[in-house]
This record gives C-alpha cells, sequence and structure tokens, in this order.
C-alpha cells in the first residue's frame, strides 16, 4: 500500500513538472509574443517587414540600365508572379518539403533535428527551420556573437514565424524570403541576383539555374559560383536531387541537369560600370538636387548657379526627390523607395554609341596620338608649352586631388606630401584593353592619364526629344567627368548655322554672294579684327553664302557678324538654348564661347524641325514601387526661327554634307541618307565636334584633351572632321543596320517644292568629283585640308 502511495506521489509530481512546464513554456513564448522578452517586432513592422527597395532605371526597350541603392542593400522589388516556378520548386524541396502543411513550425522537422544533431551530434541530421522561420531570422534577428545567443533567438524566431503565416499567404512568405536574401556582390534579392549571376529575370531562370541560387541560400559564401565553381555545382546538384525526391523533376532530367556545368555571366552590380553610366549618375544628380543656395557655391560657380536655379524652377525632373511627397508626407527617396525610371534611353542605343566611342578614340585617335607624343619631353601636351609650363599644370592637378586635399587635411608639410606624390607605388591604371597593374608614382599617373582623349556623344530623337544615347566619356571608373551635361568647351565652327540662321532671319538668302576676302570688323574697343581663313580657296572670288557655310569659311562668317548685330546673335544663342554667359563681341562668329554637348544636340533639333527646338528630355515617366504613376514629363518646346529660315537653313546644311566639311560621311561610311551636319575646330584645335541630324535624329560629338593644351600638333588629325566626325558615322552605320529601331535611311525631310534647291551652284563652284561620288579619297583629302 505505502509502495502504491509513493507510486501515485511520483506520479503527481511528474504531472505537477509537466504541466509546469508546459505553462512556463507557455508563458516565456507569450511574453516573447507580446515584447516582453526578445525583440518581437510590432503588428505595423509584420504588416509591411520590406520597406526598403532599390529604385530601378529602365530603359525605353525596356532593359535594366541599373539602380539606386543604399550601400549593400541593392534589393529590386519583385512580384511573385515574376518568380520562375523552377525557384519556387527549388526552395520548397531543398529547404521545407512540407511548407504548404504546416504553420510557420515544422515539429517533424524539429524534432528530427533535435535528436540527430543535438542528441546524436549528426551534422546530416537536416536543419528544422521552416521557410518562415528563415524568413523570421532574415527580417528581424540581429547577428549573433556565439551559439548559446543563437539558441536563445530561435524561440523568438518560432513565434514570428507563426506570426507572419497569420498575416501572410505561403506565397507571399516564400516572395518575401526571396526578395530578402543577400546573394554577395551587392546582389540583394532574387532579382538582382539572376542579374548579377545569369544577366536574366527570374521568370526566365532555367531549372539548373535556378537551382544554383537556391543552392547558395545555405551559405552564400561557401557556394559562391564566381569564386567556388564546382563547390557551388556540387550543391546545385543537391538541390536537384531534392526537387527528384519531391517529384518536381524526373530521373531523366535529374541526370541530364547534373552533368551540365555550372556557367554563370558574373556581371557586378556597381554605379561605376555597366551601361550609360555617366546618363545614370547625371540623372541621380538631377533628381536628388536640393534648391539652389548662393552660399553653397564658390565665386568661380555664379554660372552654375544660375543653371541650376532656372533648372529649378523650370525642370520638372531637377530636384524631383525634393520638390515632391509621398502620402505621408516625407520626401521620396531615390535609394530605399522602390521607384521606377522610365528614362528615354535606347539600350541597343547606346550600346551601339559606346562601340562608336571605344571603335575610334580607342583604336584609332588614341594610337595616333601616342605616335605623335611619343618620346616629347612636353607630351601630352602641345608643343607650344614648356617643360615649366607642363610642370605647372601638373602640379596644379595635383593640389585639386583628393589625394592630395587628404594628405594635407592630415596636417603633411608641402615636402612631405611631395615625396608621396613622387614616390612610386602600385597601382591600377586605365587602359583600353581594360585596367592594368603597374607601379607608378601618383604624380606620374596624373600625367598617364592625362594623355588620353576624351569624348563625349549624345544622340536625341528629333521628333520627341527623347535622349536615346549619351556617353559623358571613355570610361566612368577613371574619368567621371561628364562631358555631355557638365562639361562646357568652345564649339568653334558648330556656330555658324546659328549666325546663319540670323542672318536668313534679317532677310539673308542662301543665294546672296559676296566676294571672299579677308573682313576687317571693328571691336568695341575700337581695334580692328581681322580673322585668318583655313586656306585660299576662291580668293577674291564671288562666292554664295551657302556655299560659304559649305566649307566653314571664316571669312564669309565675319561678312555676315559686319552685317548682323552682336546683341541680337547673343539673344538668339539662348534661344538655341546656350545658355552660358557670352560677351557679345563680333569674334563670336567664329564660336569662341563655351557649350555643353547637351545644349548643342537641343540648339541643332531647331533645324530638323522647322525652326522648333526641343528640350532634351531624359525621363517619360516615374512609378513608385506599387507600379502607380507619380510622376510624367513631356518635351519642352520653343520657337527659334520661322518655317521659311528652316528651308534655307536645312538646304545649306545638307550642303555640307554633300560635298562640304562632312562629307567623310559619304565616302568613308558609305551614308547615304538625307542629312545635315557641321563640323568645328577649335583654335590649335584643341577641341573637334561634329553636329549631325537626319529628320528624326539629331547627335552631337565633341573629342578633345582633359585641359585645352592638350591637342595634336597637326590639324589634320585634330580636325572635327578627323576626331569627332567618324564617331558620328560609326553610330549612323550601327543604328541603320539595325532594323528594330525604326531609324531608316530613307526617311526624308518634308521641304515644299519651291525650297529645293533655291540656288544651283554655279560650274565655277564645282567641288571635287571624288566628294560628289567617282574619284580618289587622297583627292577628298586633298580638298578638306586646304
Amino acid at each position: 500500500m505505502a509502495e502504491k502511495r509513493k507510486f501515485s506521489k511520483i506520479i503527481l509530481i511528474y504531472w505537477l513538472l509537466v504541466i509546469s512546464g508546459v505553462l512556463g513554456v507557455s508563458f516565456i513564448f507569450y511574453l516573447i509574443a507580446v515584447g516582453k522578452i526578445g525583440y518581437m517586432p510590432k503588428v505595423e513592422d509584420l504588416e509591411n517587414p520590406i520597406d526598403k527597395y532599390a529604385s530601378q532605371i529602365i530603359s525605353s526597350d525596356n532593359e535594366l540600365l541599373g539602380t539606386y541603392a543604399q550601400s549593400k542593400d541593392n534589393r529590386i522589388y519583385v512580384t511573385y508572379d515574376e518568380l520562375s516556378p523552377y525557384l519556387v520548386e527549388a526552395l520548397i524541396a531543398t529547404e521545407d518539403v512540407r511548407f504548404n502543411s504546416h504553420s510557420g513550425i515544422d515539429a517533424y522537422a524539429l524534432v528530427r533535428s533535435i535528436i540527430k544533431r543535438g542528441i546524436l551530434m549528426q551534422k546530416s541530421g537536416g536543419g528544422g527551420s521552416t521557410i518562415t522561420q528563415q524568413l523570421a531570422k532574415l527580417l528581424y534577428s540581429p547577428s549573433a556573437e556565439n551559439f548559446m545567443e543563437r539558441l536563445f533567438q530561435k524561440p523568438i524566431e518560432w513565434v514570428i514565424a507563426v506570426q507572419l503565416e497569420r498575416y501572410y499567404t505561403k506565397e507571399e512568405i516564400i516572395n518575401m524570403y526571396l526578395n530578402k536574401f543577400d546573394f554577395l556582390y551587392n546582389a540583394v534579392g532574387i532579382k538582382s541576383a539572376a542579374k548579377v549571376y545569369f544577366n536574366k529575370t527570374p521568370k526566365n531562370l532555367t531549372i539548373e539555374e535556378a537551382a544554383t541560387l537556391i543552392g547558395m541560400c545555405k551559405n552564400p559564401s561557401y557556394f559562391n559560383p564566381v569564386r567556388r565553381n564546382e563547390r557551388t555545382k556540387g550543391r546545385r546538384n543537391v538541390v536537384l536531387e531534392q526537387m527528384y525526391k519531391a517529384n518536381y523533376i524526373t530521373k531523366a532530367e535529374l541526370d541530364s541537369l547534373t552533368s551540365l556545368p555550372l556557367t554563370v555571366h558574373f556581371q557586378r552590380v556597381d554605379h561605376k560600370e555597366g551601361l550609360a553610366p555617366y546618363f545614370r549618375e547625371y540623372l541621380r544628380m538631377v533628381m536628388t538636387a536640393k534648391k539652389p543656395d548662393k552660399s553653397d557655391y564658390a565665386s568661380w560657380q555664379r554660372q552654375k548657379y544660375s543653371d541650376d536655379s532656372l533648372s529649378w524652377e523650370t525642370n520638372p525632373l531637377y530636384g524631383w526627390c525634393n520638390k515632391n511627397k509621398k502620402a505621408d508626407g516625407s520626401k521620396y527617396d531615390l535609394y530605399t523607395d522602390g521607384l521606377k525610371i522610365y528614362a528615354t534611353i535606347d539600350s541597343r542605343m547606346q550600346r551601339y554609341a559606346e562601340e562608336a566611342v571605344r571603335e575610334h578614340v580607342g583604336f584609332t585617335l588614341q594610337p595616333a596620338f601616342d605616335r605623335e607624343k611619343k618620346g616629347r619631353p612636353y607630351a601630352p601636351f602641345s608643343k607650344d608649352l614648356t617643360v615649366g609650363m607642363v610642370d605647372t599644370i601638373l602640379y596644379r592637378a595635383m593640389r585639386q586631388s583628393d589625394r592630395y586635399r587628404a594628405l594635407k587635411k592630415e596636417g603633411m608639410s608641402q615636402k612631405e606630401i611631395m615625396k608621396i606624390f613622387k614616390t612610386p607605388v602600385e597601382m591600377k591604371v586605365f587602359s583600353w584593353n581594360g585596367v592594368k597593374d603597374t607601379i607608378l608614382s601618383p604624380l606620374d599617373s596624373i600625367r598617364y592619364h592625362k594623355s588620353f582623349l576624351r569624348s563625349g556623344f549624345m544622340s536625341m530623337d528629333a521628333v520627341t526629344g527623347h535622349v536615346k544615347a549619351y556617353v559623358g566619356g571613355i570610361d566612368y571608373f577613371f574619368f567621371q567627368y561628364d562631358m555631355v551635361n557638365t562639361g562646357r568647351r568652345q564649339v568653334g565652327s558648330t556656330i555658324k548655322p546659328y549666325l546663319y540662321t540670323l542672318a536668313m532671319e534679317e532677310g539673308f538668302t542662301p543665294c546672296d554672294q559676296t566676294l571672299n576676302v579677308p573682313q576687317q570688323l571693328i571691336t568695341e574697343t575700337g581695334q580692328i579684327w581681322t580673322p585668318r581663313n583655313a586656306g585660299n580657296k576662291r580668293y577674291g572670288e564671288m562666292v554664295t553664302l551657302k556655299w560659304g557655310l559649305q566649307n566653314s569659311n571664316n571669312w564669309i562668317s565675319a561678312y555676315l557678324m559686319k552685317q548682323l548685330s552682336p546683341y541680337a546673335f547673343v539673344r538668339l544663342l539662348h534661344s538655341f538654348g546656350l545658355a552660358n554667359q557670352m560677351d557679345p563681341v563680333v569674334s563670336l562668329c567664329l564660336g569662341i564661347c563655351d557649350a555643353s554637348v547637351s545644349e548643342m544636340v537641343g540648339g541643332y533639333s531647331a533645324f530638323a524641325r522647322k525652326g522648333i527646338r526641343v528640350t532634351p528630355l531624359y525621363v517619360t515617366r516615374i512609378e513608385d514601387s506599387f507600379g502607380n504613376t507619380i510622376a510624367s514629363f513631356s518635351p519642352q518646346m520653343n520657337e527659334v526661327f520661322g518655317e521659311e529660315t528652316s528651308y534655307k537653313m536645312l538646304d545649306m546644311l545638307r550642303a555640307v554634307m554633300d560635298g562640304g566639311t562632312g562629307s567623310r560621311i559619304r565616302y568613308r561610311y558609305k551614308i547615304n541618307a538625307p542629312m545635315g551636319g557641321k563640323t568645328g575646330t577649335t583654335q590649335n584645335h584643341s577641341d573637334g565636334w561634329f553636329m549631325g541630324f537626319t529628320p528624326r535624329l539629331v547627335s552631337g560629338c565633341w573629342v578633345g584633351g582633359e585641359e585645352r593644351a592638350i591637342h595634336f600638333d597637326r590639324i589634320s588629325e585634330g580636325q572635327g572632321a578627323s576626331m569627332a566626325l567618324p564617331i558620328y558615322g560609326l553610330f549612323m552605320q550601327k543604328v541603320y543596320a539595325d532594323p528594330s529601331l525604326g531609324y531608316s535611311p530613307t526617311d526624308n525631310f518634308e521641304v515644299p517644292e519651291k525650297y529645293k534647291n533655291p540656288c544651283q551652284t554655279p560650274a565655277d563652284e564645282e567641288i571635287p568629283s571624288g566628294v560628289q561620288g567617282g574619284s580618289s579619297e587622297e583627292q577628298v583629302e586633298e580638298f578638306l585640308d586646304w
């Protein structure tokens, strides 16, 4: 009897302990659920667990150009419908085969994990965490510093997992998990990962590609397809085997897929790399600009302050993030709000433009420039500079460098800084064949990088104003100064069409004749100014204005300037979109003013649009993360000159291409499409320009050195027809070769019959037959060089 009472007492104590344990554990879980223990998130955080997404720049042909994101958080939102079914199947088969039947915690897997891994210490015992628990860890668990800390996090994650299952469907949980996971190389989320590793969208991933990415979820550093290909392939095959066990693929598919090599198309996410980097950076600066405050600008930045102030008032895209507010009253954040920015850039045309710059500048101009400067003590500068002048320029560049400023901030003396700048060190430098490892002193590296010629190119749809291609330089990683919008250089003879436009508006015609002789003009200071000409062709003869523009004759331009007002000319130049401060001097007729490539492209659009100038447009609309259109943009237009003048100018600018200084487009690049254009070369051939337009496309190109003193010593290579025109020719060849773009060489200008051929070129004004077709290139070159 006593033994029976003793046994009953033991049973009672056992059940009391069990009940107490259950009540204690329940109470602990209750305290976790109400946030008394651990880090239980608020309800609103559970309802919106991922609130930071990168903004995307999408091209007009629906290609992803790049993203704007916080550091190491380049997450691009993707919906469940945009996921490949292989991704979902691989994830469930590998990480949580009973995902669709549990409510956040898989009791069977948990017990199995405790017994096999906790008691039997089997490393291959399988994990007990469900996909929902892993999501809870990704969203809310801080990094654990040791095993015990990680152990205490588990119960909290169980509670959060149950809560997540209450708020979200299974599809939403999988979608959040794949959007949250960090796949390395700044590829946060499945959309970034698919782009970085396979250059695809998640929807288009194949079975083996999906298996590779899901395999990385176990440990992306350990299973890294870029650095550890064979190991990652093995992990991929494990995922495929799990998919077979879960009946997602057949045995035949398993055998076939596991035998495939692991092939990646790695593209690192870096704003300095990829397509259109100068455009993406320009767009970022424009959209995040703040209202200009004069105190933020240096004394030499008065023009920039004026430009920015005008843009703030008239350009809806400028400062968009600071001008517009969300529903909660906060300003838009370009890096976390997941905006979709639909740009006007066409990825195909952008690629053609970058290729054209690379082909001509990198593999034609630069080798010629290097040959000319080889062994010269003044290289890469002009032969007109002494060694002392070169040193002055280099030391000035040194003082403007970030390295110099950092050393100065550390309190180093000038002598110590100079020693550092003259000490050779290992470094990476630019070359047209890729980044080069070398040993140079920082001062020598400045000289080395200055030896590379720079370029800026932009192409815009003449009808819509949509910018289709934007190349701000030769390599954004090394040369970040944007020569499309930021940089301004002397425009040279590309200004002459603007001058002739003023003349046509004042009643002149292309057929008007004047004597081709040197002109003397009186400046405002009373001095006599007599411009020089490039040659003496038809000296002392009567020539038409059309011939003067066709051959870029300085004397004819000076003659027109003598008949017109410099003040009226400045006003017209501003109407064409040239925003820089310009003095109304007579020498303006030869292009001594500075302008950007984008300003010139906008200005020349008026010649293709019957006198109506269109401001370059970079973005058509912006959507929020939910797909709602929150901003739309349309081109801004203004009438610069009348329609009758437009027909006169069109006739003369077409003559430049058909027998004038732009004729290389015809005989060298075999482009016979109707087009107008103008070459430009500045003093000492420091700048080479070419502006070209068809009925539907306006393009502009500049080529030159970083410093005006860096240029060819011979005009044969330094003129605009040699430096800039070939880039346009190569670009248009590629554009016309791609019918999917919709630009055709048969597109023609609409000109009333009475304005066609207003003045026939007399026999004594004929251009050598080689220009018009039928003679040798040597004859044409001889004509172009006089």
